[in-house]
Formats: structure tokens, C-alpha cells, sequence
């Protein structure tokens, strides 16, 4: 019946910020940018991968409750192959991470960081 996730949509509260980070910080390529005249709003389509993020700008959007943890979607997890160069790469870049954790189920290691909304965003090594 479903195939695969599409694209995973993201409502920032500053695009100029949030653009920079997910395209100079993170590295995704975008694929298209629009502006909505009529609803004040920008979308950009991002690619990750052979995956898609919209990265959308609404005026007075509510702000999302974070920590605790909200009821809703958690988070958004990133697959890596080596997750000491991806954490180098990013603290580089000025980006907090937190310590690595060991998955106790599947035995991976993962930690967590967070977009410049507090959106946490994982990275999970393969």
C-alpha cells in the first residue's frame, strides 16, 4: 500500500536562518524555492539523500513545545555512515551535539541536535 516517506514538511520561524542551516550547515541540495505571494510564505524542497524535506515560512506560525517531550512527531533521524565525522563536521560548524548513546536494542550508536528552532534532529550511524 505505501511505498516509502515522501518528504518529511518543516515550519521555521525565521526562513533566512533556517534556509542557511539546512542548506550550508547540513549540506542538503536544494531542489526548488518558492515564494507564495498570497499566503506570505516560502517553501523550499530540499533533498537528503533520495529523500525530501519542505522547508515552509508562515507569518505568526505557534511556536511547537519541544521539552518536555510533546505528544506528536519526536523527531527527525538522519542515517550516517560514520557518525564521528558527521558530529566533527557539524561542531565545525558551530552546531551543539549531544553525547553519543548506544541504542539498547540494535546496538547502534545515535545523538541528537537541534535545528535553529530546537527542532531535535538525530543522527543514527548505519
Amino acid at each position: 500500500m505505501f511505498n516509502k516517506i515522501h518528504h518529511v514538511a518543516i515550519i521555521c520561524s525565521n526562513y533566512t536562518r533556517s534556509k542557511r542551516f539546512y542548506t550550508q550547515t547540513l549540506g542538503f541540495k536544494v531542489i526548488a524555492e518558492h515564494y507564495r505571494e498570497e499566503r506570505d510564505s516560502y517553501k523550499l524542497d530540499l533533498l537528503v539523500g533520495s529523500q525530501q524535506i519542505e522547508l515552509f515560512s508562515f507569518p505568526q506560525a505557534p511556536e511547537r513545545p519541544s521539552f518536555p517531550e510533546a505528544q506528536g512527531l519526536r523527531h527527525l533521524a538522519f542515517s550516517v555512515t560514520d557518525i564521528d565525522e558527521v558530529i566533527a563536521q557539524l561542531e565545525e560548524k558551530g552546531v551543539e551535539i549531544e553525547p553519543v548513546r548506544i541504542d539498547e536494542f540494535t546496538g547502534k550508536r545515535f545523538t541528537f541536535f537541534a535545528d535553529p528552532d530546537g527542532l531535535p534532529l538525530e543522527i543514527y550511524e548505519d
